[in-house]
């Protein structure tokens, strides 16, 4: 890919994709990392102070025998690579929330990010693309990408970059420039999403607001969920959409 992020604009952006020990960031860590910045891809693996997940493993096919000799991250040359860049370039994850937060559990900040998941959410104004995962966007919007498999750290990247680039070249229309199109970007991400559609459960497909005109307990009963697991309604974005429509 021609490195266009750096010929033509101010803005200097870091790719990434972690793969952890398991799905709750509060306490899973990192098991490998691949970023790119400039058109040079990084990766590594390394040993978490805890082991990875079974279900994790079925996953991503890191298993803890691949890991027992690895290096911790915290103190590698990766990371003190990553803390260095993350001072001066745009942290960009699929998901954010969840990498930026395993990025920071092992010490680093993280001082700006876009979230490729909730940019596509908020420039799919009539939310046509039924799934917003990564794979699924992979291919819902055809994306050229070449040696990239999925729920591998290094494939997802490269995925990741060409649909920030789709994404990207799409804000830019709608905005009229590049600073624009970036500020925007920063702002979306830092915000819950309104969700328009359920993309899980009997309601599938279906309009949220006609739910909750139609069957407002069972969006009550989604929050109840939610709120058991701790979850925090200004981060989660399902729980933002039900606290919106429910008047909460």
């Amino acid at each position: 890919m021609v490195p266009w992020y750096n010929a033509r604009m101010a803005h200097k952006f870091i790719f990434l994709d972690t793969e952890t020990t398991g799905n709750e960031p509060e306490k899973d860590r990192l098991a490998q990392v691949s970023f790119e910045v400039e058109d040079t891809m990084y990766s590594g693996m390394f040993k978490p102070p805890l082991p990875i997940s079974v279900k994790s493993m079925s996953i991503t096919h890191i298993t803890n025998k691949m890991v027992e000799n690895e290096s911790p991250f915290q103190g590698s040359d990766l990371y003190k690579q990553l803390e260095e860049l993350l001072k001066d370039h745009i942290f960009v994850a699929h998901n954010a929330l969840f990498d930026k937060a395993i990025i920071e559990a092992e010490g680093l900040e993280v001082p700006q990010f876009i979230c490729t998941m909730r940019v596509a959410r908020y420039l799919d104004k009539d939310a046509i693309i039924p799934e917003y995962n990564l794979q699924f966007l992979r291919y819902y919007l055809d994306l050229d990408v070449k040696d990239a498999i999925a729920h591998d750290a290094t494939g997802d990247v490269k995925v990741l970059r060409a649909l920030f680039e789709r994404l990207f070249t799409k804000m830019q229309a709608e905005t009229g420039d590049e600073d624009s199109a970036v500020a925007e970007m920063l702002r979306v991400s830092m915000e819950p999403s309104l969700l328009k559609k359920f993309t899980f459960g009997k309601y599938k497909g279906e309009s949220i607001e006609n739910i909750a005109t139609r069957d407002a307990g069972y969006l009550e009963w989604l929050w109840n969920q939610k709120e058991s697991d701790g979850i925090d309604p200004m981060v989660d974005d399902m729980m933002f959409t039900i606290k919106k429509m429910l008047g909460k």
